[in-house]
């Protein structure tokens, strides 16, 4: 996958922005945006819930560091912005379980591109120390 370079980027962002409009708007949502998925975990909540919906111990297990005092806030943020729901069941002891909701589906491919950018830049940084370690 080619990635564009900072100046390609700004450029395309540019062009973009005046073929589709108001480029004050278009960066306003932008930032919403990563305003709304910043932080360290709530990218991660969101991958692990578009597998289906999971209690907030399997949560915990599975977004690995998070504590459960964080993991709380994060759910209520997540909540509050209607991207999850969050379900009490009536079950013995009372469980509470979330899953992601349609509109937070529109992030999926974000995710995942994330994700493959982060799996190809930690490979590209292994083999830069592979060769820096090979010159010394």
């Amino acid at each position: 996958m080619d990635y564009l370079k900072e100046s390609d980027y700004i450029f395309w962002f540019m062009r973009d922005c005046r073929e589709k409009g108001n480029i004050k708007e278009r960066t306003l949502a932008l930032r919403d945006t990563i305003d709304l998925l910043g932080g360290k975990w709530k990218i991660c909540i969101l991958r692990n819930l578009s597998f289906g919906t999971m209690r907030f111990k399997d949560l915990q297990e599975t977004v690995v560091g998070i504590t459960p005092k964080v993991l709380s806030k994060e759910l209520q943020d997540l909540e509050q912005n209607l991207l999850i729901t969050r379900t009490v069941n009536n079950t013995k002891p009372v469980t509470v379980s979330y899953a992601i909701t349609e509109h937070a589906k529109h992030v999926e491919p974000v995710i995942e591109a994330l994700l493959d950018f982060g799996l190809i830049h930690r490979e590209k940084i292994k083999q830069t120390a592979k060769i820096a370690e090979s010159l010394t």
